[in-house]
């Protein structure tokens, strides 16, 4: 599939220049009509057959590694987070490392355990907004029970080394857990080559999915680890009177989800498999590069770190040096139809694989 097919895919693009895919994913026609497809079938449910959970867990393990069984069907992010949060029995005096300024997902869940004693140890971020292995190893400890890291951080676009701190968790015992929010569909993951033993992710973002779809995957080593906290019918055998829990990620589902959310997401991700997430990455990776290029030669701030190419990814922060102007810029941009994020004091933009050298241009001419 070559470009002009794939933005054919995306009526975005006829509106407006589109670099915001890191906030959600335009729609794409794909996953519309399969949601138009699927809402018919309500209207006569005549002949209608029940939806099957294990397209969507398919789907994802040849995206993201893994099998199947190892994959939960869950509403978010937060969600699939919290339920290992509170599903892991700590003790009074147990830690967990988190990098300073994570995703409120990846904060929060671990914060409300400190009301039971548990310690979360905070690593500091170096001066270019990266994170060094080495500063996580020093607060991880025999009394560490999770490492928990985003894939891809929201706001900086850095991508840390996912192989070498998952080492560093399990020379200690630790769970390593992973944020793929701002990862997964963006950048190539694997969770057995990359050490993960437990990942959150989203449908909306780099997905290709919509509000409300989202996925926990918990490798079988670890499964028996976490006690499922919000069982529902889909979590156990259907027996009346005994809870008998699968023995797989299945243990961690509830009860009905959206249905025709989840149908409708198989379509995006299967348009991911399509074009290929190596593919994606390399295109999105050609598209910052531009924008790092010009936003330097336009005397801008970059808060995103730039010295290894393999630490990027398909996000950049940058900003005027002053609040108030970053702030008139945006709007600026936003009046041009130019799509980004005003996130935190800076601009983040965003690209994806159906966006042109032509769009990048256009969004350094503007400012």
């Amino acid at each position: 599939m070559n470009i002009e097919q794939i933005r054919t895919l995306f009526p975005v693009i006829k509106e407006a220049v589109y670099l915001n895919s890191a906030s959600q994913s335009p729609l794409n026609t794909l996953v519309y009509d399969r949601l138009q497809s699927h809402l018919k079938t309500e209207l006569n449910p005549v002949g209608k057959k029940a939806f099957n959970r294990d397209n969507i867990r398919v789907l994802l393990s040849k995206l993201l590694g893994g099998s199947p069984n190892e994959y939960a069907l869950v509403t978010s992010t937060g969600i699939g987070i919290s339920i290992v949060a509170q599903g892991i029995n700590f003790k009074k005096g147990d830690n967990v490392v988190v990098p300073e300024r994570e995703h409120w997902n990846n904060s929060f869940p671990w914060l409300q355990l400190e009301k039971k004693g548990v310690e979360v140890r905070f690593a500091k971020l170096d001066e270019d907004n990266s994170i060094d292995p080495e500063t996580i190893e020093k607060l991880v400890d025999n009394k560490t029970r999770v490492v928990a890291i985003a894939a891809v951080r929201f706001n900086s676009g850095f991508r840390p080394d996912l192989a070498a701190i998952g080492k560093i968790a399990h020379a200690k015992g630790a769970l390593f857990l992973v944020d793929a929010a701002q990862a997964a569909g963006m950048i190539p993951i694997n969770v057995e080559q990359d050490q993960i033993d437990v990942m959150a992710g989203c449908g909306f973002k780099w997905l290709l999915g919509l509000y409300g779809t989202g996925y926990l995957y918990v490798s079988r080593r670890v499964v028996e680890m976490i006690n499922p906290v919000l069982p529902g019918m889909f979590a156990a055998d259907n027996q009346f009177d005994k809870l008998s829990y699968y023995n797989d990620s299945r243990r961690f589902e509830t009860g009905t989800i959206a249905y025709s959310l989840f149908d409708a997401w198989t379509a995006g991700l299967e348009l991911l498999l399509d074009v290929g997430i190596k593919n994606i990455y390399e295109r999105n990776l050609e598209s910052t590069d531009l924008l790092i290029d010009g936003l330097r030669e336009k005397g801008y701030q970059i808060v995103t770190p730039t010295k290894k190419r393999e630490e990027r990814t398909a996000i950049v922060h940058f900003n005027t040096g002053a609040f108030e102007t970053t702030k008139t810029l945006y709007k600026q941009l936003t009046n041009e139809r130019v799509l980004v994020t005003l996130q935190g004091e800076n601009i983040r933009v965003s690209p994806n694989f159906f966006n042109t050298v032509e769009e990048i241009k256009m969004f350094l001419n503007l400012i």
